[in-house]
């Protein structure tokens, strides 16, 4: 696997054809949860081939909003599958990719460790000081497609998603769950009934 030129090439993909109105599903949110696939690979003890398909589908797993928001972790298995081999991942790799490209999608349906930790990375933010900054960048492209139209409902939003929400990995739910939770309670005080 050419690993290095590989995560090159995506990157600058993602930077070049990414539609600039994406606030959330950015080239940011990619370096976020790369960063975040790291820690956790860490702390999880994942290393070898393991650690470097779980980082080259962190790099891919928005890669469909490329193409469009709707299905997009199945366009970016599809646009993992068209440039993967050529930089030599094999069928098998890239279908493994796949799997954890496809965990992400909400609800969350992890089915192993590398699949674990890419959806814990993925909302990594949602137990970090720094949610209600990177929760308003959501907010923001949220409202872009229409799918809300004020704060209220985007706070009601945010309480059901993190109610629904649940770590898989051992680490992450360490790391993450306490502060999850505060944000919850203050996120449910705002609430206008």
């Amino acid at each position: 696997m050419q690993f290095e030129k590989a995560k090159k090439f995506i990157l600058n993909k993602l930077k070049k054809e990414l539609p600039k109105n994406l606030t959330y599903h950015s080239l940011g949110h990619i370096k976020d949860v790369y960063k975040a696939a790291e820690q956790l690979a860490e702390l999880e003890k994942v290393e070898g081939e393991d650690l470097t398909l779980l980082l080259t589908a962190v790099l891919f797993h928005d890669s469909g909003f490329l193409v469009q928001q709707k299905e997009h972790e199945k366009l970016g298995c599809d646009i993992a599958r068209q440039y993967l081999p050529e930089y030599d991942y094999t069928a098998e790799q890239v279908e493994r990719i796949c799997g954890m490209i496809m965990a992400t999608r909400i609800p969350q349906t992890p089915h192993n460790k590398l699949e674990k930790i890419i959806c814990d990375a993925d909302l990594d933010y949602l137990g970090r000081d720094d949610f209600f900054k990177i929760g308003n960048y959501l907010f923001d492209e949220l409202c872009m497609y229409g799918l809300i139209n004020t704060e209220n409902e985007w706070n009601k939003l945010q309480v059901r998603f993190l109610e629904g929400h649940k770590y898989f990995t051992t680490s992450a739910k360490k790391l993450r769950k306490a502060k999850k939770e505060e944000h919850l309670a203050l996120i449910r005080s705002k609430i206008k009934k």
